[in-house]
């Protein structure tokens, strides 16, 4: 008998452990489902609105898939998005500040990382307080050095016949990022100083045996050994210059980038067409323009996704 109550108590227990895993799966399928849904809604709705029709906008019947699909919301969004021209602004400020921010990022980084000099943790502290700073409360006296930019202190003898204008140029963009101080900053050499940081010492001793200096032990030694810290910094800068409105939006008159000209499309299709465009034609106008920017870095995604999240994982191991 007691064989027997203690086989029949095993497969209780193995029912209840069965029917408590599938309970756990359940309710993680769920949520997992739930959270999925809230992060993939934006994109579910981009689509969805950008092949409509206007006329299906107010169908009720119409509430993911359209009764017909149209290429007309795209076009007349690459029109009135000048989507060519914006398309090499953008990419002109976006690819080469984020080339210019990864070189001397990755440069300011390892002079945190391995080199004690004066006032080291107050630099440290500032770099820190960047994170955290609203770029907003920067803003005026940004705009203010790019109106009256003074090289060398020309400025200063000359009055504002010894400054540039810098405003609605790539200039605005490449000399803060050669200057270690573009979009995100912060966060960017943090991330290399954390990295270099997890670096063997022994790399750096060896090359000072073979009579490298600090320079060439950089350039040699280190920086190629920082490969996935390079390509996760310089793909999170693209990124964040390529969505970037807050500084274009200040700095860019003309120029505009794709962000500034999606802004202004309902402007420029008033413009074009004499009148004011139908608001429930613009609500598919709108997401028609959002595909349009989103779909250049979820290609570079789709193509670089294995070298991205190897890049990843390999600097949250080092760091």
């Amino acid at each position: 008998m007691d064989v027997l109550q203690l086989e029949r108590e095993r497969r209780q227990y193995k029912i209840r452990k069965k029917a408590v895993s599938a309970l756990f799966s359940a309710v993680r399928a769920v949520v997992l489902c739930g959270l999925s849904f809230v992060l993939l809604y934006p994109i579910i709705y981009i689509f969805s609105m950008a092949f409509r029709p206007g006329d299906q906008v107010l169908d009720p019947l119409v509430v993911w898939i359209p009764q017909s699909f149209t290429l007309e919301n795209i076009q007349k969004a690459l029109e009135g998005m000048s989507y060519g021209e914006s398309f090499w602004q953008s990419v002109r400020i976006g690819l080469v500040s984020s080339l210019i921010s990864a070189a001397v990022y990755s440069l300011t980084g390892y002079g945190f990382a391995r080199f004690n000099f004066k006032l080291k943790k107050l630099f440290f502290i500032i770099l820190i307080l960047t994170i955290v700073l609203p770029p907003q409360t920067l803003l005026i006296p940004l705009y203010m050095q790019n109106s009256f930019f003074d090289f060398f202190f020309v400025g200063k003898l000359f009055g504002s016949a010894g400054t540039v204008n810098l405003l609605d140029t790539v200039w605005s963009f490449y000399l803060p990022a050669f200057f270690g101080f573009g979009i995100r900053s912060g966060i960017l050499i943090f991330l290399f100083v954390q990295f270099f940081r997890g670096l063997p010492k022994e790399l750096e001793d060896a090359a000072y045996i073979d009579g490298c200096g600090p320079v060439k032990t950089f350039l040699r030694i280190m920086l190629p050994n920082s490969v996935p810290a390079l390509v996760t910094v310089l793909l999170f800068s693209v990124v964040w210059y390529w969505n970037d409105y807050t500084y274009s939006g200040m700095f860019l008159v003309d120029n505009k980038t794709l962000p500034l000209r999606l802004a202004g499309l309902q402007t420029a299709l008033d413009a074009s067409a004499g009148q004011p465009v139908d608001p429930y034609y613009l609500s598919v106008l709108i997401p028609a323009g959002c595909l349009l920017i989103i779909l250049p870095p979820l290609v570079l995604y789709v193509v670089f996704q294995r070298y991205f999240t190897e890049s990843i994982e390999r600097t949250g191991i080092v760091g």
